[in-house]
């Protein structure tokens, strides 16, 4: 395997890394096309056209749309005949999740001006969230956890979760997580018809004020597509891993951090920055005598040789404003004293300190959310938190000696802009 080595002393070393950087999904006509033409037929036909999508995408035949949802009761026997070690880490990973998001709960305030006039913030949450979860293959329980549990804490009254079972087939542990989570309604539906029938309603499926969760490039786009008609967390791109080191960690645990996001798919990016040349080779030792070891190795050898990189920088000063540049999903900080180079990090969807700190326990349970932005969208967007699943609405409540002082103010800027009623409406209060 041959991973692409780059310097800073490269005189091309700005073009070179833009092409490592470089990431854009191609649009796929047919499958636009193809969402499009689900996402129509779910808004004019409702329950029938999911009924015809699972039995057609999934393979399952459902035999009226009541069949969609899963009895709570089945939820619960997921849970208490998992077996004891199973059921002991989810149970142990949800409390650390909870923990941590309740810590973000924002409170409404307000505050009284000199006036007497009040202003201030209410912050609800939202009334009913959609939680997508993949099925199949791709069977994700820490995706439960990590999108319910924020919802919540946040005080949302109702969380709906799709989750496809193609011919039929529950993964037990994703039921699991729903149960332990407090998810309200399941239903064994995936695909763009899911996220059509969580954004519009359907007779069966309650329409939602956002739509949360991982999927496909059909679920991606259907999301793209109902943002508006409902809100979504984020549109994202293949996983990322970005790792500084000073060239003392165990080289074996570098390269299994980086393959352990390469392992997710072809497209994944694993980039390693060191200010030791001799550590960047001892890595890449590591990572070709490692390899075979790999179930996923065929996944992984593509995305390292395609869009990974070692990058050799000359101090940890320098791995910092590359890092910036790069904004990465997960930042790893692998050196001696990390919280002395925070200062200097920017832009990262979640920093993972110190050598014992792998990033696959950011995955399932150290409580930080693992919903990131990828793509260099840490520049301007945040990890999937209690925030989200929360609203803000402004108050103002004027005083009649504010309503004075502030009128004339108002009718001044009205009259400037040429909009004579919100004069008015402003200076008939000054009585």
């Amino acid at each position: 395997m041959q991973i692409r080595r780059l310097s800073t002393r490269d005189a091309d070393f700005d073009s070179q890394l833009s092409h490592v950087l470089a990431f854009e999904e191609n649009a796929d006509e047919q499958l636009e096309a193809t969402v499009a033409a689900i996402l129509k037929d779910v808004r004019q036909r409702g329950d029938a056209a999911v009924l015809e999508y699972t039995a057609r995408f999934d393979r399952l035949p459902l035999a009226n749309a009541a069949a969609m949802e899963l009895p709570k009761e089945e939820l619960r026997v997921a849970f208490e005949t998992l077996p004891t070690e199973q059921r002991a880490a989810l149970e142990a990973a949800a409390l650390r999740v909870t923990s941590y998001h309740q810590k973000q709960v924002q409170a409404s305030w307000s505050y009284t001006d000199e006036d007497g006039t009040l202003l201030g913030q209410q912050v609800t949450p939202l009334d009913r969230v959609g939680l997508y979860v993949p099925g199949g293959k791709a069977a994700y329980p820490s995706s439960v956890l990590m999108n319910a549990l924020p919802a919540k804490v946040a005080g949302v009254a109702e969380l709906i979760m799709v989750v496809p079972t193609p011919d039929g087939i529950k993964n037990q542990l994703v039921l699991a997580a729903a149960y332990l989570s407090g998810v309200d309604r399941v239903f064994t539906i995936g695909g763009a018809q899911a996220v059509a029938a969580l954004a519009y309603g359907t007779a069966t499926i309650p329409k939602v004020d956002k739509i949360v969760g991982p999927g496909n490039a059909y679920v991606a786009s259907a999301k793209r597509r109902v943002f508006g008609t409902c809100g979504i967390d984020m549109v994202a791109g293949p996983s990322e891993i970005l790792v500084i080191c000073d060239g003392q960690t165990n080289p074996d645990w570098i390269a299994m951090d980086l393959f352990s996001q390469a392992e997710h798919d072809e497209l994944a990016q694993a980039i390693l920055i060191s200010p030791d040349a001799a550590f960047l080779e001892a890595v890449a030792a590591s990572a070709n005598r490692l390899l075979d070891q790999m179930p996923r190795k065929d996944i992984i050898r593509t995305a390292l040789e395609n869009r990974g990189a070692l990058i050799h920088v000359a101090d940890l000063d320098e791995a910092c404003r590359i890092s910036n540049r790069i904004a990465p999903e997960h930042l790893e900080l692998s050196v001696e004293a990390p919280q002395d180079y925070l200062p200097k990090l920017k832009h990262a969807g979640a920093i993972f300190m110190g050598r014992y700190t792998s990033e696959s326990l950011g995955d399932y349970c150290a409580g930080p959310n693992h919903v990131l932005p990828t793509s260099g969208t840490a520049r301007f967007s945040s990890p999937l938190g209690v925030y989200d699943f929360q609203k803000r609405s402004s108050l103002i409540q004027v005083s009649p000696k504010g309503a004075q002082k502030l009128g004339d103010i108002a009718a001044t800027l009205a009259f400037g802009e040429g909009l004579q009623a919100h004069a008015q409406s402003a200076l008939y209060r000054k009585g």
